[in-house]
């Protein structure tokens, strides 16, 4: 035993040179090439520090308009104020933090890949050594199952599968021949092969991935953009309206100390403390809901996002299929079988004519003896083991009815003749049989087959099957020493296999869900453009869309994005930096791009992307960690129903909007009436109301607001990719809602001050001034009662909707109510500074739900009619079930042959 450069005991595995002679490095040049170059490792990169996460969240823009409402709150003389509002940062600050703190460790799950110890040839030995203490000019001594330790060229090989995957995308195995190169992260899947190591640690192409994971920035999320403008404005109308009433209130002659903290009032009131919580709850609620439905979202503003995708670029093997090769047909002289079955499962039909079933055993027999790929049970399970293609071969055999192990017995195996890349077949000396299967062109040309089967061969390569020829002789005793040519020569055809890798079942559907919702589709992957281009055209997704390969993408990205911002395309053999380079062009042109991917390679694109989709099974660790959103089923069809319900988290959001912006309009009212009287008539609503409004009655009904379920209509319109804020938003919020509401609230504190005996311009009691200011604030209250059922709908009305529909709100409700009494009675009362009225005060408060909804329900009349402008939805509102519980929505889509697929989405409704 002998300790290497790291310190970790090394141990010598055999003897002998196994390569021709070869010796390998020496144990003194190799120590001196790990002092020169360096351990062959990754260097970590640095976690991303919790405090700085944390930081982020309590100091984006929103947060710092909140500090500095609590900062002038504190100025103004309300400390209760100033730290009630801190609270709410604070609390809404750990809480985004938590659900986001693991966001950002893509780049050290791509060590993971790196095996942890390697076989090499130094000193003419095997010896396992750490793969830090791999070096370049290392002889790796690679077998079935084996990691690879450094990017390398290969010296010898014998039978050599490996499986990229990982790296490239490519969903079949790589056969490499010597002086071909293969990379860190692969592994052997079958056979034995001599790799020098030509580069470690940061020169390998594993490396270079990473560097592209970690330098891929995550771009602002729409929502987060839209937010932002939503806060800006409210800030710039709060500092307006502060300003304007610091100048009124000089005018009016109120000291100057006095007016400046009036005007700070006044801006602390009009800033909603309350939308920041409703708004991370609500993604939260959305988040939750997602999670029922297999898709994890790892950045609470990816459920909004989803919603306003536009382009959804994705990877075929894994996503839209289901990464299990599977043989579909098999031609024979004597006639055609086709073969349907599922999965790695043994059970199958079989469609052929009698005459044609001897035929398709022989094909299937020679097939898995020319295979070392088999089909395990494990438990309940079927598994594969070894080269998918040749386990999809195993399984041909079993379904054909074939006992395998018997005819092994039967005919032992003599010899092996491994598949290369130069000759693309393989044989085996089995008993009394040559057995051989390969490429078509390669085999064919060995037997005298006619033109029956090259017919076959080129119409199966047309459908995207990938065609194997099967073919067999008369073994001789000199075949276990001849030469390939002689053993492989005078063959007689058996048949052609046609293997495919099936789309999942519900893509179809998912397919056309996405195109009726607006949203375009791409596939990018690193597979064949011919597999790529059929299952594209079987899925439903190839349409008029160019099909094109990475090569062939322009190096312009302006001409890159105009190429690609199409539906229906199909981009086949991309590299990573492709994708990047397709996230990025399609962002530039407006899009909010969604990419699936599975492999290593996807992460960059991933986190380039707004919205990165992992898959959850079959996906790598790095996938999932860039991703934003992981299919823990790894079914396409769950993007859909995540897309429903992202879209439906943005007309939430837009509804909460909608109610809070209703309350300000009430809440100013009165400060404009007391402005534009010069003072004359009082305030109705005093500073700590408004916020006891803000932070207290409004803000559950906000939050039940979020939780609305998605409306029929949600997965028939276009994407969502307009302002939280629009014209339709301020026209039901400054032409409808808000003077209702205003309307009766000023209603209520006029009666109740002309009873007690006010008249313009004189000073009102302080009895009376209390319970005026106490009706109007009861006015505002029970308005937000009947806007938060307008607000459920921006095109029904109440009456059309069902109460139950969002039982949330109606607890919500009840609660507003209960509260409305606890600040209506002392001591709140007196410190928030008003009073309960008399009775004919309540009976105009009492009116305030009606007068809101009736002129909710006559506006949007209006607009159904014509009488405005905006979309006309009359299907929408709560769609899927008359109840609460699990809403499913299904949608059908039929085949050019007339097959029909569907896929149902369910909705976990509260």
């Amino acid at each position: 035993m002998e300790r290497t450069a790291s310190g970790v005991t090394m141990g010598t595995v055999g003897t002998g040179t196994p390569d021709g002679g070869r010796r390998g490095l020496s144990s003194s040049d190799a120590a001196h090439r790990l002092l020169e170059l360096g351990p062959n490792l990754v260097p970590k990169a640095r976690p991303p520090s919790p405090v700085r996460l944390l930081l982020g969240q309590l100091l984006h823009f929103f947060a710092l308009l909140l500090w500095a409402a609590a900062v002038l709150a504190w100025i103004a003389d309300m400390p209760e104020l100033a730290v009630a509002i801190a609270v709410v940062v604070i609390v809404n600050g750990i809480f985004a933090f938590l659900q986001e703190y693991r966001a950002d460790k893509a780049g050290q799950k791509l060590l993971e890949l790196m095996p942890a110890l390697a076989t090499v040839l130094r000193d003419g030995r095997r010896r396992q050594i750490p793969v830090a203490d791999v070096v370049v000019g290392d002889l790796l001594l690679l077998e079935a199952g084996d990691g690879i330790a450094a990017d390398g060229s290969v010296v010898s090989v014998t039978g050599l599968a490996l499986d990229e995957s990982a790296l490239t995308g490519e969903s079949s195995t790589t056969h490499p021949s010597p002086g071909d190169d293969v990379h860190a992260g692969t592994y052997v899947v079958e056979g034995e092969a001599t790799v020098e190591a030509t580069a470690t640690g940061m020169g390998t192409e594993l490396a270079h991935v990473m560097a592209l994971t970690r330098t891929a920035s995550r771009s602002a999320s729409p929502l987060a953009i839209r937010l932002r403008r939503v806060v800006r404005m409210i800030a710039g109308i709060a500092i307006a309206v502060g300003a304007t009433f610091f100048v009124v209130a000089l005018v009016l002659g109120m000291p100057v100390s006095d007016g400046f903290l009036f005007a700070v009032g006044i801006m602390v009131a009009l800033v909603p403390e309350g939308l920041l919580p409703t708004v991370t709850l609500s993604l939260a609620r959305g988040a939750q809901r997602m999670a029922t439905r297999n898709a994890l979202v790892r950045r609470l503003d990816s459920v909004e996002t989803m919603g306003s995708t536009t382009f959804i670029c994705t990877d075929k093997t894994g996503t839209l299929t289901r990464n299990e090769m599977s043989v579909v047909e098999v031609w024979t002289p004597e006639g055609t079988a086709s073969v349907v079955g599922h999965g790695y499962a043994p059970t199958a039909r079989i469609a052929a004519e009698d005459d044609v079933v001897p035929a398709l055993r022989d094909v299937a027999l020679v097939a898995a003896r020319c295979s070392t790929g088999r089909m395990v049970r494990s438990g309940e399970q079927w598994t594969a083991h070894g080269d998918p293609m040749e386990v999809a071969l195993h399984v041909l055999a079993l379904r054909a009815g074939i006992d395998v192990s018997a005819e092994e017995t039967a005919r032992p195996l003599l010899r092996r003749l491994p598949f290369d890349s130069r000759r693309r077949r393989m044989s085996v000396v089995a008993g009394d049989q040559v057995y051989v299967k390969g490429a078509p062109d390669s085999v064919l040309a060995l037997t005298s087959a006619g033109d029956d089967a090259v017919r076959a061969v080129a119409e199966m390569a047309e459908r995207g099957l990938r065609v194997l020829a099967i073919a067999r002789r008369a073994a001789a005793v000199a075949d276990q020493d001849a030469s390939m040519p002689d053993v492989e020569k005078d063959l007689e055809l058996l048949g052609l296999v046609g293997l495919e890798d099936p789309p999942r079942d519900d893509v179809h559907a998912a397919v056309a869900a996405c195109r009726s919702a607006g949203i375009k589709l791409a596939m990018v992957t690193g597979d064949h453009i011919g597999t790529a281009t059929a299952i594209a055209r079987e899925v439903g997704l190839l349409r008029d869309g160019p099909v094109l390969e990475g090569s062939d993408l322009p190096a312009d990205d302006a001409a890159l994005g105009e190429l690609v911002d199409r539906d229906g395309v199909v981009v086949a053999r991309v590299t990573p930096e492709d994708k990047l380079r397709i996230a990025r062009a399609l962002h530039a042109r407006g899009h909010a791009v969604a990419m699936t991917g599975d492999g290593v390679n996807d992460g960059p694109a991933l986190r380039e992307a707004d919205i990165g989709i992992a898959m959850g099974r079959s996906g790598s660790d790095v996938a999932r960690e860039a991703a934003d959103v992981v299919l823990l089923d790894d079914n396409f069809a769950t993007i859909v129903a995540a897309v429903e319900l992202g879209r439906a988290a943005f007309a939430n959001i837009r509804r909460f909007l909608t109610y809070h912006l209703t309350d300000n309009v009430a809440e100013l009212t009165p400060f404009l009436f007391w402005a534009l009287s010069g003072g004359e008539i009082p305030l109705a609503l005093t500073v700590l109301q408004i916020l006891a409004l803000d932070i207290g009655t409004d803000l559950l009904p906000a939050l039940a607001l979020g939780a609305e379920p998605p409306s029929r209509a949600t997965m028939r319109q276009r994407p969502s990719t307009g302002a939280l804020i629009d014209r339709g938003v301020l026209g039901r919020v400054f032409g409808v809602l808000g003077p209702a509401e205003a309307a009766v609230e000023m209603a209520a504190f006029f009666v109740v001050l002309g009873l007690a005996g006010w008249t313009l311009g004189a000073e009102p009691s302080g009895q009376s001034l209390a319970a005026a200011s106490g009706a109007a604030f009861a006015a505002v209250v029970l308005g937000q009662l009947g806007n938060a059922f307008a607000c459920r709908s921006e095109y029904r009305w109440v009456g059309a909707l069902r109460m139950a529909g969002n039982p949330m709100l109606l607890w919500a409700v009840g609660i507003e109510l209960v509260l409305l009494a606890v600040f209506l009675a002392p001591p709140l009362a007196g410190l928030l500074g008003g009073s309960s009225p008399p009775a004919a005060g309540w009976a105009v408060v009492l009116a305030a739900p009606v007068v809101v909804v009736l002129a909710d329900a006559a506006a949007k009349a209006v607009r159904a009619h014509g009488g405005s402008p905006g979309p006309s939805l009359p299907h929408e509102g709560p769609s899927s079930l008359p109840r609460a519980g699990r809403a499913e929505r299904c949608w059908s889509y039929r085949h050019p042959g007339g097959r029909q697929s569907s896929i149902t989405a369910r909705t976990e409704l509260s």
